[in-house]
């Protein structure tokens, strides 16, 4: 298989993969929340690194999936789902915390787990952009 076809299968799997988690967020109660914490996710990690964003995104989540009427269940699910995506594209290959793995990683795989990241990113904010519609209280312009 070339390495461009490779490239577009992957770029398709996680476009398919991105839709399909964008579509759960648009289901829960904290639907904008969570689609206005993915809007900010690739810029926090632009400015503070993988691991530091990661590490404020598992501070700020519920501890239980079961607790999807709490500010934190949009966290929960970005952090889910991002270990999910890892685990999947082949980056997380243990059971591992992702925060404990993001910051054992030497630099260049920290490097390519974060393009990674990056990419999958583009696609649930543009999918969430399509899926969810308005803004929470706290995200309008005054």
């Amino acid at each position: 298989m070339s390495e461009i076809s490779t490239r577009k299968g992957l770029e398709q799997g996680r476009a398919k993969f991105a839709y399909e988690k964008a579509l759960e967020g648009s289901k829960e109660e904290r639907k904008k929340e969570y689609k206005a914490y993915v809007r900010k996710i690739p810029t926090l990690i632009k400015t503070n690194g993988l691991g530091e964003t990661f590490a404020f995104v598992k501070a700020k989540k519920v501890k239980r999936a079961e607790e999807t009427d709490k500010p934190g269940y949009a966290y929960y699910l970005i952090y889910d789902q991002t270990s999910q995506w890892l685990k999947e594209s082949g980056f997380l290959k243990q059971e591992k915390d992702l925060v404990e793995w993001i910051i054992s990683l030497d630099s260049p795989t920290y490097r390519a787990v974060t393009n990674e990241v990056l990419s999958l990113f583009k696609w649930l904010s543009r999918f969430s952009e399509g899926l969810i519609e308005g803004e929470p209280e706290d995200e309008k312009q005054v």
